[in-house]
């Protein structure tokens, strides 16, 4: 590396340097107008630093020096590489994997497989210069989280979600990208019918196998345009989906400040709920309390253009 003047370090962040967790997976140095990937494993807290220290994965002092390091190379391969991703680094779905698939955990090879996963690749963000300390972090936590989910998801519909099974059934894959387009048009919907303001949506389907849950905080303009973390959209519809395609129970909750700059800066508190018995949504039949949030029946979707 060489930026700014300063020396070349050592990019291999699997090693015992003052590095981040894991190195690039491709060639360190990518050939001109190529498109090169490269990803990255980060530590979200002290405890996973601590944890993790016992298998020669960074010699920082402490978790902020750990995190000033990760910060400097992913700033250095924002530079170098096309296209930057990263996800958390769980010590104990690294131990897991390593059990499964017979690897030393210390070995930088073993963490360099456990990054590429293909299971895990739901986990995986973009990082464009974000400050890795201030809302990169929790997002990396939100999407391990988001990621197990959408993985749950995928299970439930056959390997649908990701078209797992489309090259084996047409007709399943036209199924569930029907149910996902429906799902994304309840989302919007709800939306729709909020008007500007800022939200925060929550979402619960009682599944086989467990509860599917989801979250998203979206700040929407009273031109209509929204803004919202792709990982939280996407997770929103796939639970939608999941629920549509299988008939799910499940209840939604919109909250948060309905207005905006233009009308003076006035905002109102705005809660709403919806509930689903699997085949459509509907405002809920009584007051619903979901996470502690508590909400009113919401609008009728279906009066919603």
């Amino acid at each position: 590396m060489s930026r700014k003047g300063r020396a070349r370090r050592n990019s291999d962040c699997t090693s015992g340097g003052p590095r981040p967790v894991v190195r690039a997976p491709h060639r360190s140095q990518p050939a001109e107008g190529a498109d090169q990937a490269f990803v990255i494993g980060v530590l979200t807290n002290a405890a996973d630093f601590a944890r993790a220290r016992a298998w020669g994965i960074s010699d920082a002092p402490d978790f902020e020096r750990y995190l000033t390091d990760a910060a400097e190379l992913l700033a250095d391969a924002l530079e170098r590489f096309e296209t930057v991703r990263a996800r958390m680094f769980h010590p104990q779905d690294f131990e897991e994997f390593c059990l499964l698939n017979g690897l030393d955990p210390a070995e930088p090879g073993a963490r360099d497989r456990y990054l590429v996963n293909p299971a895990l690749q739901t986990q995986l963000l973009a990082y464009q210069g974000e400050e890795l300390a201030g809302d990169f972090v929790p997002r990396l936590v939100r999407a391990r989280e988001n990621g197990l989910t959408l993985c749950h998801v995928d299970l439930l519909l056959d390997g649908g979600l990701y078209e797992g099974a489309g090259e084996r059934d047409e007709d399943h894959a036209r199924w569930v990208r029907a149910a996902y387009q429906r799902g994304g048009e309840v989302f919007r919907r709800m939306l729709v019918g909020a008007g500007a303001g800022v939200y925060e949506l929550r979402l619960r389907m009682d599944a086989p196998g467990g509860r599917l849950t989801a979250a998203a905080r979206v700040l929407q303009w009273e031109d209509g345009v929204v803004r919202i973390n792709d990982e939280d959209l996407e997770l929103v519809c796939a639970v939608l989906c999941a629920g549509l395609a299988l008939e799910l129970p499940g209840v939604a909750v919109l909250h948060g400040s309905q207005g905006s700059a233009a009308s003076c800066g006035e905002y109102l508190p705005a809660s709403w709920a919806w509930s689903s018995g699997g085949a459509d949504w509907a405002p809920a039949d009584r007051p619903v309390s979901l996470d502690g949030v508590a909400a009113k029946p919401g609008y009728s979707l279906g009066t919603v253009c």
